[in-house]
């Protein structure tokens, strides 16, 4: 391994070799942190996801501050799985940067290959084409190497973990490169009218299985919609989000300026306080 230091154990370090050193030192058995050698790379998981929102959410704000403290949290992530594969005899940090490294290149090679002028349309169609080599080489290996052979479906290597709106745009996408797609918003639209019908069917016939996955399929269309029109959902939704928690604060924060409470003030009182909360808005 390259990266080998022995500074002083109490001191934090710019390089990446004091990070190592650490996480080895809270997975060394008998002398470690009890938690920490518990762990394996299914129950650190979630953290890798909470992590990276905390990032998004630092973005979001404009807090540099607070990005630098996640960002950092994010790589502690990757660092813990690297010393769990490590120990069992996987792959090492090294492979792991070893890896993005040798991704990053393969995948510019208008920057480090013919530097070839490329516009940045054009970098999205090389990268499918780079990433389809990729994909049929990992086949390749898993079969040499006697693994089960991953799903080679179109839309087989959009992750399953992900956040359920950006997962939909993910497959909506993979469907239009071949086509599978309406060529004009106003068609979504018109589907998005058909699914809201088919709520409403459901919920006249009282049947909430039905319910639910008409309600799916309606927020499937409405996700197709924000993506015909450049807009990511996610964003959007959080973006909505946030004005109902400032519009929903204002109602507290008047009721409570008047020695009220929520449980007190009735739908009428709080729907006034709502228009008023965006009129402010408004004038922001």
């Amino acid at each position: 391994m390259p990266w080998r230091v022995k500074a002083d154990p109490m001191k934090p370090s710019p390089d990446i070799a004091r990070l190592l050193e650490i996480m080895a030192a809270l997975r060394t058995p008998v002398t470690g942190c009890p938690w920490d050698l518990k762990q394996d790379s299914a129950s650190i998981a979630p953290y890798c996801l909470e992590e990276a929102y905390e990032v998004v959410d630092a973005i979001e704000r404009g807090d540099k501050i607070d990005l630098k403290d996640e960002l950092g949290d994010l790589l502690l992530q990757v660092v813990f799985h690297a010393q769990i594969a490590k120990e069992s005899g996987d792959f090492t940090f090294c492979d792991v940067v070893t890896a993005i490294t040798s991704k990053m290149i393969r995948r510019h090679p208008h920057v480090f290959g013919s530097h070839e002028t490329i516009e940045a349309d054009d970098v999205k169609g090389l990268w499918a084409r780079i990433k389809a080599e990729e994909k049929a080489e990992r086949v390749a290996a898993r079969q040499a190497a006697g693994l089960p052979t991953e799903a080679t479906g179109l839309l087989s290597d959009v992750p399953r973990p992900m956040p359920a709106l950006t997962r939909a745009v993910k497959l909506q996408t993979k469907a239009s490169s071949v086509g599978f797609d309406w060529n004009d918003a106003r068609l979504v639209l018109a589907k998005i009218r058909e699914e809201m019908d088919e709520v409403e069917a459901a919920l006249n016939a009282q049947d909430e299985d039905a319910v639910a996955e008409e309600i799916g399929d309606l927020m499937f269309a409405l996700t197709n919609l924000a993506r015909h029109l450049k807009v990511d959902p996610e964003t959007a939704l959080r973006g909505t989000n946030a004005k109902f928690e400032s519009r929903f604060g204002h109602i507290e924060k008047v009721l409570q300026d008047k020695g009220l409470s929520l449980k007190d003030a009735t739908l009428d009182e709080m729907e006034a306080l709502w228009v008023e909360a965006k009129m402010i808005e408004r004038r922001q």
